[in-house]
């Protein structure tokens, strides 16, 4: 129990930040709030001091429920980094507001939960997870208690308790067909256990997991959310749940159901296909950033199931991992852009920014052309290895459809980025740009050309990391 507890040293940082930032926010008075953001950088900050010495350490934990390996562990890492730069990116909106401890809090408890859901290794465990992931995110869309906020939470939560049900009801099927929670037990009882039922109870998780995810069927949330909300609420909520739902769906199928007569690479390239299409084309249509932005997300995710369906295997979960970080830097980065300038919403609204703020222009188009997958940005390295492994894994043809969205998705970015270049200034663009997202955004683009400059040493970092089974 104790080397368990030692193990769970980056997980219980941040819980330990959560419940303490909230006495601490009880008694402080306003004006001190900033205190809680020490406290949550500071458990932020002890995930990569308590993850890095045991990166390549592999356990399971409390009886196979909990998996330690290499993809937990890079999730442990981009997720605290995210809760550093959401932490910095919420300052100007957040500061000396009344509820600026509870924000943090439940930024905090959000960033805990998309950790849990990387590394749960048992249905419960997946389900508890799924939970603390989501209920944060509800309170906080509507943080800012506006018509528009409160509507998008709305949406958001009850998509949320529908694909809640969904997969509960799916977890029964499976216990009921494998006769465990334990993703070990679970897998060795897949050859044997009732086709059918096995079939509907993973569709019914696996649906949970799209919509955490924001994946095609349960997809409709996200660019509501995304426009309703504060833009670094919309950071967050289309960036670290991410994050867990998707190594959380990788370890649930590489684990459970490969060893099964179900053909469940086919069950996720059908989700893939139909995401990353969807969220490319409906980015058409769009005249909101953040809307835009929204659906570049979906069709994100789209390009990041194609690595999962190609899964198992290390060129795989390695592309998808280093795909993973490279995209929350990147999209933190764009969305840092919209924060500096919270009051430009248009695509037109952009127009002439090169004139008045070229660094922050040059930010922005670095971060839009890295979402396409531009070389040499971490999402390129990212995707190359991504469509190499589904080739390898005989999906032809999804590798064929991500490349055709790939170029199609040129030409929506194209569209905030040419007004922005070429455009003549509004009234609105000459307003100031908040100080502290735009370092963010200067950062994030930097770092997102690095990660595909180094991308060579973070996969060889993340070379060969399977899931435990």
């Amino acid at each position: 129990m104790a080397r368990d507890l030692l193990a769970l040293a980056p997980e219980g940082a941040l819980a330990l930040a959560a419940i303490l930032g909230l006495l601490l926010g009880s008694f402080l008075p306003r004006r001190k709030q900033w205190m809680v953001r020490i406290l949550a950088a500071g458990g932020a900050i002890a995930v990569f001091a308590t993850t890095l010495p045991v990166w390549h350490d592999e356990s399971t934990l409390f009886d196979d429920s909990y998996a330690i390996d290499t993809a937990t562990n890079t999730v442990r890492v981009v997720v605290a980094a995210a809760i550093l730069l959401l932490l910095a990116l919420s300052v100007p909106e957040t500061r000396g507001h009344a509820r600026e401890s509870e924000y943090i809090v439940l930024l905090v408890l959000a960033g805990l939960g998309a950790i849990l859901l990387a590394g749960a290794n048992d249905l419960l465990v997946l389900i508890v997870a799924y939970l603390l992931a989501g209920i944060p995110l509800y309170a906080l869309t509507a943080f800012g208690k506006d018509a528009s906020g409160t509507e998008a939470a709305l949406k958001y939560y009850l998509f949320g308790a529908l694909s809640g049900t969904i997969m509960l009801f799916g977890a029964a099927l499976v216990f009921g067909a494998g006769r465990a929670t334990a993703y070990p037990m679970l897998a060795e009882a897949a050859p044997t256990a009732p086709s059918a039922a096995l079939a509907l109870g993973t569709v019914a998780v696996l649906t949970g997991l799209l919509f955490k995810a924001g994946a095609v069927p349960l997809h409709f949330w996200v660019p509501d959310v995304t426009q309703g909300t504060r833009p670094e609420v919309a950071a967050l909520v289309t960036t670290v749940p991410k994050l867990g739902a998707v190594v959380a769906i990788y370890r649930l199928a590489t684990t459970v159901l490969e060893p099964s007569a179900l053909d469940w690479r086919l069950l996720l390239a059908v989700p893939a296909a139909l995401t990353m299409t969807l969220g490319n084309f409906a980015a058409f249509f769009q005249t909101d950033v953040r809307r835009l932005l929204g659906y570049s997300t979906i069709s994100q995710v789209g390009y990041l199931l194609v690595g999962v369906a190609a899964g198992p295997g290390p060129l795989a979960l390695s592309g998808v991992l280093l795909y993973l970080a490279a995209y929350a830097v990147t999209n933190l980065g764009a969305f840092a852009v919209v924060c500096a300038l919270p009051r430009l919403r248009a695509l037109t609204d952009y127009a002439g920014l090169l004139r008045r703020r070229p660094a922050l222009t040059i930010a922005l188009i670095v971060c839009l052309l890295g979402l396409v997958g531009t070389p040499p940005t971490g999402i390129f390295v990212g995707k190359l290895a991504v469509f190499t492994a589904a080739m390898d894994a005989g999906l032809g043809w999804l590798v064929v459809l991500a490349l055709l969205n790939t170029v199609a998705s040129v030409f929506y970015y194209l569209r905030w980025i040419t007004p922005a270049l070429r455009g003549r200034a509004t009234g609105e663009s000459g307003d100031p740009a908040l100080a502290v997202p735009r370092v963010i955004a200067y950062l994030a683009a930097t770092v997102s050309v690095l990660a595909g400059v180094f991308a060579g040493p973070i996969l060889n970092a993340v070379e060969g990391a399977t899931p435990i089974r």
